[in-house]
């Protein structure tokens, strides 16, 4: 995750694949226990959402990044 450039995203599949991890949801959970270090706002849904509990916290920083959700998601265009 620390590969992801500011203004960049990716999703918490992309992250288990490059990982080698089983499940992106062991990514979220490996975030929620051990993530405070880790630009965690650059990592969406595979739908290019975040996840409820931090979404305006997530949408703020990667606003900040000039990454801008529309309606609570990543437009498509900007999806890989």
């Amino acid at each position: 995750m620390r590969a992801i450039p500011p203004g960049e995203t990716s999703t918490y599949g992309e992250i288990a694949e490059r990982a080698g991890l089983r499940s992106p949801r062991l990514v979220g959970r490996i975030l929620a226990e051990d993530g405070h270090d880790i630009p965690w706002h650059r990592v969406l849904r595979a739908d290019g959402t975040a996840a409820p509990h931090i979404a305006a916290e997530q949408a703020a920083r990667l606003r900040a990044e000039g990454v801008f959700l529309v309606d609570g998601r990543l437009p498509r265009e900007h999806r890989r």
